[in-house]
């Protein structure tokens, strides 16, 4: 079925690669056009709209430059103009409507797609500095998605009273990409000189991440080597503790991430438990279980289950507990029985039967909408 996507995101596309990513560019691959809208920024003469594709999955990647001459009040008006343009620009006649940027509704309200897709991978909302309106506009979009996807089954039980057409899509995982860590790979540069054994941890460092509770494993146990590789974002880098144990690496592409999950010893998610934590389902869990490694994580709800009720990953509220298992799995060593079992669970997990069964609900909806606008026609004529 011929259509285009624009998607309005909040999140930059060469930020994190997570899913939107994955989701999107299977759309690509399937020969849909997809135009993923980022959040405009306020930094020039005049306002305009520039394309950047991604070479490596056809997405055309489209920021918005807004004047820093408008009264912020007039904002939108510039966003949906500049929407406006990119519409009549690339010729987008069939189309759908993929949010994950609720704000986004508020200078989108006027178009008309064929079908309008909410993914909520997160209950925004909770996240710092989330804009005073957010609830508001989110209701305004589940009021007019036909389809609505979570993205863990957490914030699925939160959000089913609000839409009779809202299906759980929790994290995935391209097994093939992180399989590769299970194979001995060399270093990269900048962890080759980390002592073992190393507890790593890859991913956003923001409001989500328990920074205190690392810093007092690491006073607990000057033996442990804590990798932690991603950006810092909303935190003051000059807050964050400074030990001889704990190694802030930056930010790394997608590809290399296996290169450096390859060489810790055990995977750590010391998410804080607060109200951005409340309902995530984070995509590294079946990740680092891809790769082989023992995980250790906070309890949060979508990680207790299923991964820690099945055994798959074990669960500590504090970081006494975290030493504790940490010790465990270090004087086990490889558990073949419990990689046997992690191999059972993800068998019929992937981003491909994720993407198919989404491509799935959303063509039924356009098979609808095709019925129904051939009745109107038949009734107009």
């Amino acid at each position: 079925m011929s259509y285009d996507i624009i998607c309005f995101s909040h999140l930059r596309w060469n930020f994190v690669y997570q899913r939107p990513q994955h989701l999107l560019k299977r759309f690509a691959i399937a020969r849909h056009r997809v135009f993923y809208v980022e959040e405009a920024i306020c930094d020039s003469d005049n306002d305009f709209y520039e394309i950047k594709c991604d070479e490596q999955s056809g997405v055309q990647v489209v920021l918005m430059h807004i004047s820093t001459a408008h009264d912020p009040s007039n904002g939108n008006e510039a966003r949906r103009a500049l929407v406006n343009a990119l519409v009549k620009d690339m010729m987008i006649e069939e189309f759908m409507l993929w949010y994950y940027a609720p704000m986004a509704i508020e200078y989108t309200d006027h178009l008309e797609p064929r079908v309008i897709v909410y993914d909520c991978m997160d209950e925004l909302s909770g996240f710092r500095f989330a804009p005073t309106k957010l609830k508001e506009n989110e209701r305004v979009l589940m009021n007019k998605a036909d389809l609505v996807f979570t993205g863990g089954y957490s914030l699925y039980e939160a959000k089913k009273e609000f839409h009779s057409n809202i299906f759980a899509f929790p994290s995935s995982i391209d097994k093939e990409h992180f399989i590769k860590a299970r194979q001995p790979i060399e270093d990269p540069e900048d962890q080759k000189n980390i002592p073992q054994p190393r507890l790593g941890f890859y991913g956003v460092i923001d409001e989500r991440f328990d920074i205190d509770m690392v810093r007092e494993m690491a006073d607990k146990r000057p033996d442990f080597n804590f990798v932690l590789v991603g950006p810092i974002v909303k935190i003051d880098p000059a807050t964050l503790p400074e030990r001889h144990n704990i190694f802030y690496l930056g930010s790394k592409t997608y590809n290399e991430l296996p290169l450096y999950l390859s060489g810790w010893d055990i995977a750590i998610m010391p998410f804080a438990l607060n109200e951005s934590t409340k309902f995530i389902s984070p995509t590294k869990t079946p990740e680092f279980l891809s790769g082989g490694k023992p995980v250790i994580s906070t309890p949060i709800q979508d990680v207790v289950h299923p991964y820690g009720s099945k055994g798959l990953v074990n669960i500590a509220s504090s970081a006494e507990e975290f030493i504790k298992y940490a010790d465990e799995i270090l004087e086990k060593g490889q558990d073949r029985s419990w990689l046997s079992e992690v191999d059972k669970f993800l068998s019929d997990i992937s981003w491909d039967i994720t993407w198919g069964k989404m491509a799935s609900l959303i063509d039924k909806i356009m098979d609808g909408n095709n019925i129904d606008k051939h009745t109107k026609q038949q009734q107009h004529v």
